[in-house]
């Protein structure tokens, strides 16, 4: 009698931890596709407002700047996927910074990846895109239409093959140095976090 209750039991658990799941995973696209509306809007308002009163020599730097940014959120996606939790558990007994924060990374290191590689590293690629345009328009007030046009292939070339080339190297360099890398970033969250406790903290004895 006993095992046939558990027979029964267990299809139920079955279908509830299935139904969790894609509660979750429902929630998290909503999250996504928000915090996507907010960043595109923020990095978008940022580069085109510098745009509008920096040189041309400036707008270049912020344009290689969002294609950097792109590049490294990228090694933090596939380092993410490929990091081991394994030797951050030693480091969590002994206190050390950064290790809890890490093995919260490496254990949902599939919105991690998804967040750093889909959400910024697109957005990076299509405002960049955004921002070559915007320069080549500076460009043709100075230029004639030929030359304008030539230097605008010339940068989309530009930023394709530095976009393409930096993540091909990324890629290589987060999958040797995984673990060092997402140990960097989990450091940089507990600094993060320590910081906004003792604001928090600052700000509720004053008031």
């Amino acid at each position: 009698m006993g095992h046939s209750n558990d027979k029964k039991s267990r299809p139920s658990k079955v279908k509830s931890d299935n139904s969790t799941n894609k509660k979750s995973s429902y929630s998290w696209v909503v999250v996504i596709v928000i915090w996507t509306f907010i960043l595109s809007m923020f990095i978008s308002f940022i580069a085109s407002t510098l745009m509008g009163y920096v040189s041309l020599g400036m707008a270049f730097i912020v344009l290689i700047v969002i294609i950097l940014l792109g590049i490294i959120f990228d090694v933090i996606g596939i380092a993410v996927t490929a990091a081991s939790e394994r030797p951050f558990h030693s480091m969590g007994a002994q206190k050390i910074d950064g290790a809890r924060q890490t093995i919260k990374l490496i254990r949902n290191a599939d919105k991690v990846s998804n967040f750093c590689n889909d959400v910024v590293g697109d957005i990076a690629g299509i405002i960049s895109g955004a921002t070559s345009a915007t320069i080549v328009t500076q460009l043709a007030r100075s230029f004639s239409l030929i030359d304008a046009v030539t230097i605008g292939l010339i940068l989309t070339g530009f930023v394709a093959s530095l976009t393409v080339g930096g993540k091909a190297v990324g890629k290589s360099v987060a999958i040797a140095n995984s673990n060092t890398i997402i140990y960097k970033v989990g450091l940089l969250i507990y600094y993060f976090e320590t910081t906004i406790k003792q604001i928090t903290q600052l700000f509720r004895r004053r008031y």
